[in-house]
């Protein structure tokens, strides 16, 4: 998640959350109240929505374009938010079906952090070689240095064990899982492997 979350408030104008978004390449702004929790969210398409005036060139529908509005016309509420627990696995999922871009995280009621669809791209884009890394160090510190082969595929983990324990390929696979970018772990034991 992106931490810490740049919050804006109700009386914000439209303009200078527009600002906010287009200076930090953001899609969405959560809203927050005097004792900053969450109330509602500000998105691009809540900022565009009946904000341009027509070409007055051309036949539209009446109705003008609406200016100077505050976030609190304009926001989404109550906002969809999740807590710092949450697995991304669910997150992920949330913002698929909700077709929304980003989801504020919450400890709470106070905002702490938001992750968009843009954060779990990038950690999916992730290099091989540097999950590898990431791995090897999770395992080192679990297991000790030196007894664990590891090798990455497009994200997908494979750990060999010096070692035939059980237990410990169990916690090494859950390690791996644990690393950003990770999209699947197994685990061997050195020695079947070297009878196959």
């Amino acid at each position: 998640m992106t931490a810490p979350v740049v919050t804006v408030h109700p009386w914000t104008s439209a303009k200078e959350a527009a600002e906010l978004l287009s200076v930090h390449g953001f899609t969405a702004l959560p809203v927050v109240d005097d004792d900053d929790r969450l109330i509602g969210i500000v998105t691009e398409a809540d900022l565009i929505r009946g904000r341009i005036p027509a070409d007055p060139r051309h036949v539209h529908e009446p109705g003008a374009a609406v200016a100077g509005m505050s976030v609190g016309d304009l926001m989404t509420t109550p906002a969809t938010a999740m807590d710092t627990g949450t697995d991304v696995a669910d997150l992920c999922q949330a913002l698929v079906d909700a077709r929304i871009r980003a989801m504020p995280i919450v400890d709470g009621s106070a905002v702490v952090g938001i992750v968009t669809r843009g954060d779990v791209v990038r950690m999916l884009a992730r290099g091989d070689a540097d999950i590898a890394r990431d791995v090897r160090h999770r395992l080192e510190i679990y297991g000790g240095g030196g007894r664990w082969k590891v090798e990455v595929r497009e994200g997908c983990v494979h750990i060999t064990d010096e070692f035939d324990d059980d237990t410990d390929r169990h916690v090494a696979r859950l390690l791996a899982l644990a690393v950003p970018g990770v999209v699947a772990a197994d685990t061997a034991y050195a020695g079947e492997e070297q009878t196959r």
